[in-house]
């Protein structure tokens, strides 16, 4: 069994009632897992597919109902990986007061900031910026000043063939489109654009740094180096194929004597990295759950007010008329993270299912707001709205400092 502090529905000997969106992979995954856990059970299953059609999950109650869902579920948990979806649910949840787990960077990072002071909302721990998360909350509970929150990548195609992503996915039991925006860089950029609003960073660059083939210690080394030149923490990742699949944090130790951390094998500073070398997806997600249900901080969100997002970069020369089916993980796009300041007019790759282009696009374009007309839905609603607020808010910032291009507001100082 799973053991944990029990949470106030479990001591009043009632199992908390979870509720899953989704029928994917982290979602039968989750399932499974809480099926072995004593103090939740897992009551309902959102789906839009037809319910004989679910594979994997036999014994639970699927449904389509929105209303019969929330209305028997204590917190849910959101993992369908549509943006526009994962909106209407959360809307229908923080309206009825229930807590929303999510493992949904793309919508944390797209429209999440709409919702993030509406109600409990939280990126769990399990992918890259939940892991980040813990990390850099274990790392200033033992006095580090962190400096740069980091993503370690094994392998970068930004191109890569429709054939050899049909592989990968039949492979590795994993969706096409899932496999096609870990290769092409999207997923790590999206991931990293929540650790930076999140946890109060920047990037130092559109698409981020990115070291490639340094060891860990020269890798936080030299992005330690670039963060302290920045003047505050950043959000980036080192490319390295031999490297653990984790996260690790770069910090500066304000009181501890450098001795004191070399014999504690840190090395000689003044830059310390901190190593989580795993990330265990839906197996971590019980412990978020736990933390909500006993009334403890969210442990991510996008924060109301977003810094960075995440831009659309064309793969390919496309015509004017087209309509754009699901642009992440897909062969037309790839994505990028940077500030919303310097790239105002840039739709996020996120809103541009279902968008039509007013005009040609060529290959290496960044997207931009009068390069095509996007369906009205809430999800639009919402990135226009975050995207008003985060503008009024870097000017502000940029009024109140002389310096704005090369250090962080005051806020993130």
């Amino acid at each position: 069994m799973l053991n944990s502090p029990p949470s106030p529905l479990l001591s009043q000997g009632v199992k908390a009632r979870i509720g899953i969106v989704g029928t994917g992979f982290i979602a039968v995954g989750l399932c499974l897992a809480l099926r072995h856990t004593t103090d939740m059970r897992v009551s309902r299953v959102l789906t839009r597919r037809e319910t004989q059609s679910v594979q994997g999950l036999d014994g639970l109650q699927l449904t389509g109902s929105m209303e019969d869902f929330l209305s028997n579920c204590d917190l849910i948990v959101e993992c369908s990986g549509d943006i526009h979806h994962a909106s209407e649910v959360i809307q229908c949840a923080q309206q009825q007061n229930l807590p929303v787990v999510t493992m949904g960077t793309e919508f944390h990072v797209t429209v999440g900031s709409y919702f993030s002071d509406q109600g409990i909302l939280t990126e769990a721990g399990g992918d890259q910026p939940g892991s980040l998360a813990l990390l850099h909350e274990e790392a200033v509970q033992m006095g580090f000043k962190p400096l740069v929150f980091g993503n370690m990548k094994g392998f970068l195609n930004h191109d890569p063939t429709d054939k050899d992503m049909t592989y990968w996915a039949g492979r590795n039991g994993i969706s096409k489109a899932q496999v096609t925006s870990f290769t092409d860089g999207t997923k790590m950029q999206f991931e990293q654009a929540l650790v930076a609003n999140g946890l109060g960073a920047e990037i130092y660059k559109q698409g981020m740094l990115g070291p490639k083939d340094m060891a860990l210690e020269e890798a936080g080394n030299f992005l330690g180096a670039k963060a302290r030149k920045f003047g505050g923490p950043i959000s980036d990742y080192v490319l390295n194929s031999k490297l653990p699949p984790g996260v690790f944090v770069v910090a500066e130790h304000p009181t501890e004597k450098p001795e004191v951390l070399r014999y504690l094998k840190l090395g000689d500073g003044p830059y310390y990295t901190l190593l989580r070398p795993y990330h265990l997806c839906h197996l971590e997600v019980p412990r978020t759950i736990r933390r909500i249900l006993a009334g403890e901080p969210i442990l991510l969100n996008n924060s109301p007010n977003p810094r960075v997002h995440v831009v659309a970069i064309s793969k390919k020369d496309l015509p004017i008329g087209h309509v754009i089916g699901s642009p992440i993980g897909g062969t037309e796009f790839r994505g990028e993270a940077a500030m919303i300041a310097q790239s105002s007019e840039a739709v996020p790759l996120g809103m541009l299912k279902g968008a039509v282009l007013k005009h040609s696009i060529s290959r290496g374009q960044i997207i931009n707001m009068a390069d095509v007309d996007i369906p009205p839905s809430l999800a639009k609603k919402a990135w226009l709205a975050v995207r008003e607020r985060s503008l009024a808010q870097s000017t502000v910032s940029k009024a109140m400092t002389p310096e704005f291009d090369s250090v962080l507001s005051p806020s993130m100082a």
